[in-house]
């Protein structure tokens, strides 16, 4: 084989494992409030309101509410930005961040909405 084509391989090689790191690094998966306290990295949380509140943070930047997981649960989430449209109704909520002395700081902050065509199927 000619030098020029080992090395275009080894270049390819290279690339492809590369890619394969940068897109492993770059999942952030689905944890228990348990399994966040110890991740060192960001994790998404996926729960529903424990209680209907969502208040403003004390800086006025953004806001708290309290998440129950999966597994039952409960955790304050502070999320510093607008509180997304009908978090109140929401089926499900997912918490992008970290956890941190007792909190959940969230960087994103996902809602799943009721859909509006549930239940409007037309029996005839």
């Amino acid at each position: 084989m000619k030098k020029g084509r080992l090395l275009c391989l080894v270049i390819i090689a290279g690339f492809i494992g590369y890619s394969i790191f940068m897109y492993q690094s770059s999942l952030t998966p689905y944890v228990t409030f348990a399994q966040a306290k110890s991740a060192k990295s960001a994790v998404q949380v996926k729960g529903t309101l424990a209680t209907p509140q969502v208040t403003p943070t004390e800086d006025g930047s953004g806001i708290a509410f309290v998440l129950r997981d999966e597994a039952g649960e409960e955790v304050t989430v502070t999320y510093h930005g607008a509180k997304p449209d009908g978090m109140e109704k929401a089926t499900g909520i997912v918490a992008i961040g970290k956890y941190n002395n007792g909190r959940f700081l969230a960087d994103k902050v996902l809602v799943k909405c009721p859909s509006k065509y549930q239940g409007s199927v037309n029996n005839k």
